[in-house]
């Protein structure tokens, strides 16, 4: 079974309201969608590797620069792991800190495109990043993610919300 590992960027705002960053899938299969579309920055890692620094060492190749040092007096959260449809695990973290989603540099992978063509097709594994409140983010993202928005915010000091 494949397991990944992701981390969970959020900031909460003067008034209280929690924000997460989400990602975006590049490549044309993605393109035209939104609503259960969009990701926790993630990837898999191998029974050697930490979770945790495999969620931070994924989301700095997705978002093409590294997230904001954990800060000393706020740790970072484990959201535990989900079981998604594609018989995959994914366990996510969560970090407050801010981020520029304007700036994103992701790297690039090769798929095939049209599937099943042949042809190689080199997109940016992200297109875009994007800070959602949480009920955007379980309208945004992808059905086996929904679940670590109401863990973070079950997680996060009463006058979050």
């Amino acid at each position: 079974m494949k397991t990944s590992a992701g981390l969970l960027l959020y900031r909460i705002s003067p008034t209280g309201e929690v924000h997460v960053l989400l990602v975006h899938p590049g490549g044309p299969f993605w393109a035209r969608k939104d609503a259960g579309a969009w990701s926790i920055p993630k990837g898999e890692f191998g029974p050697e590797e930490d979770p945790q620094a495999a969620a931070v060492r994924e989301f700095t190749e997705e978002l093409g620069s590294a997230p904001p040092e954990a800060h000393p007096a706020v740790a970072d959260l484990s959201l535990g792991g989900v079981k998604q449809s594609s018989a995959k695990t994914v366990l996510v973290y969560a970090r407050q800190g801010d981020f520029d989603a304007e700036r994103i540099d992701s790297n690039l992978i090769e798929i095939e495109w049209p599937p099943r063509s042949g042809r190689p097709l080199e997109i940016p594994e992200v297109d875009r990043a994007q800070w959602w409140s949480l009920a955007e983010a379980k309208i945004k993202l992808v059905k086996g993610q929904v679940p670590f928005a109401d863990r973070l915010l079950a997680q996060l000091p009463p006058q979050s919300a």
